[in-house]
């Protein structure tokens, strides 16, 4: 679909990060931009700023985990701005886990699944039928991760399984949409192809109380800023990819009606070949080891 003046787009996770460059550069595309996160402050400052650019803009506190909150998002943008073009399923949280799976608590799996993957079934069932009914070009992008979407990092398996869930459910989507004949599309995005500085490192300030932890940490949470510092001190630069760029990517992408929003990076290709040759040989997933189980 053609981004273009007028149109509206809505995006969870919208208050920092990912979500916020995609509401800008949508912003800077003309269109009205709908911001739903959990964080009322963030939120707020993320609104005025997009404001005071000219932007048409409308901002409601939502935790995507809970269905309610996310029909009654449809229903507010409706009521608002009378329809909805793009929708992207973007919030997302780390799960906060320690040590290996049989260690870890119930509650970081129910919480990770509650915005990850839940999050964005909600987007889908609360926007897409009134998306589809509405007869107009559409496009749906659901934000996945490297990490599971491709080949999961052992030590965050928690949030890779989640976001291997996002991937199946958005060629699920797809394959729905086309069978429908809909003009609506459907994307699948994987942030990249380096870190990022987005506050899912924090994610544990926004936690609820019904995921509250059962048991102190036996380590204190590490910021990005600490962990690349770690890595510095290692010998280990890490590169970064600007949020502004993955938000590019993905408005090139729904113009394009691109599924797989998958930058070009051979640290992922590699991967993705080593995963597949796995499964085709029938063979242990030895790709597997070139992470740090430890």
């Amino acid at each position: 679909m053609e981004l273009r003046e007028g149109q509206v787009a809505v995006v969870t996770g919208a208050a920092s990060g990912i979500g916020l460059a995609m509401a800008r550069r949508f912003a800077a595309d003309g269109l009205k931009v709908v911001l739903a996160d959990v964080e009322k402050g963030a939120l707020e400052a993320a609104a005025d700023e997009l404001r005071a650019d000219g932007a048409s803009v409308h901002a409601r506190v939502v935790d995507v985990g809970e269905r309610e909150q996310v029909v009654a998002l449809a229903e507010d943008t409706y009521a608002t701005f009378g329809g909805c073009h793009v929708l992207c399923n973007n919030a997302g949280v780390g799960s906060g886990a320690e040590g290996r799976m049989w260690e870890h608590e119930p509650n970081d799996w129910k919480w990770a699944f509650d915005v990850n993957v839940w999050g964005v079934f909600h987007g889908i069932q609360a926007f897409l039928p009134r998306m589809i009914a509405g007869g107009e070009p559409g496009h749906v992008v659901n934000t996945s991760s490297g990490d599971g979407g491709i080949a999961p990092l052992p030590t965050a398996s928690v949030y890779a399984v989640t976001k291997a869930a996002v991937v199946t459910m958005t060629e699920s989507l797809y394959a729905h949409l086309r069978a429908e004949h809909a003009r609506v599309g459907a994307s699948v995005l994987f942030p990249g192809p380096h870190m990022l500085r987005t506050g899912l490192w924090e994610s544990h300030r926004n936690r609820p109380d019904r995921f509250a932890k059962e048991r102190p940490r036996k380590t204190p949470y590490r910021s990005l800023d600490q962990w690349e510092a770690a890595m510095k001190a290692a010998g280990k630069e890490v590169a970064f990819t600007p949020v502004e760029e993955v938000a590019d990517l993905v408005a090139e992408g729904i113009a394009a009606d691109r599924f797989w929003l998958l930058p070009e990076s051979e640290h992922s290709d590699r991967q993705i070949r080593a995963r597949s040759r796995s499964m085709l040989d029938r063979a242990n997933p030895a790709y597997l080891e070139s992470f740090i189980l430890d």
